[in-house]
């Protein structure tokens, strides 16, 4: 079976993540890296996809910064999204040339380990036909924006576990006038680590890996990816 390390970052900014990914699908992209999972939770922020739309961010820069979020541009698909404290955010960096050659597969993938991973908590998440991510009945429990370069995923998904709802006034979520819930709002208090730890079986199912390995080769000795403290998933 195919391995993959899984790591949870913490509390990190969006920019620091942003770049840590990037170095990890170079090295991905050069076979100097395993599939990794990276886990975090960001402070504050809203991201816009490629495919965007400037409307549907309902709040000047200058309101936004005033309510202490970020704002950046992202290489992901999708519209507007926000991201802050009380979500898990996954970052999966895999080759699909070593599982499907499929982009609709993938997305369809981390929807079933995000709907696995609420059925653990009883919680019955689904499908919205026409819409991307996971859904409890009609409201968004979580956001999916990847991106693919010579089939090597970035970005990912956004589970709101405990997160502050009233931040998503700033922004109409994805492009969609559908509310959006957490598992909180939902009668489950969750642990962080709770979550992540189900998340992560839910991708070693889904994406058909073995259990995680110790950390590859790592890059040289000023790279990003040796500065970041981290925790591999047993």
């Amino acid at each position: 079976m195919r391995s993959c390390h899984m790591r949870d970052l913490g509390r990190m900014g969006f920019g620091e993540a942003y770049a840590l990914q990037r170095e990890i699908v170079e090295l991905r992209k050069q076979g100097k890296s395993a599939d990794r999972i990276l886990f975090v939770e960001h402070p504050h922020v809203i991201t816009m996809g490629r495919n965007g739309h400037a409307e549907n961010v309902l709040a000047a820069p200058e309101i936004l910064a005033r309510a202490g979020i970020e704002f950046h541009h992202t290489d992901r698909g999708g519209d507007v999204t926000y991201h802050g404290p009380g979500q898990v955010v996954a970052y999966p960096i895999l080759d699909l040339r070593e599982w499907r050659r499929d982009v609709g597969a993938f997305v369809r993938g981390l929807e079933q380990v995000v709907i696995g991973t609420l059925d653990d908590f009883g919680i019955a998440g689904g499908r919205l036909p026409g819409c991307t991510g996971v859904w409890v009945a009609g409201a968004k429990v979580c956001a999916i924006g990847v991106h693919l370069s010579r089939w090597v995923t970035s970005h990912g998904l956004a589970l709101n576990v405990g997160a502050d709802l009233g931040y998503f006034r700033y922004i109409i979520p994805c492009g969609l006038t559908r509310p959006v819930t957490s598992m909180k709002e939902l009668g489950v208090s969750a642990a962080r680590a709770d979550v992540i730890a189900r998340m992560a079986e839910h991708f070693r199912r889904v994406f058909e890996y073995a259990a995680p390995v110790s950390p590859d080769s790592r890059p040289g000795e000023g790279s990003l990816v040796n500065r970041i403290p981290v925790e591999t998933l047993a």
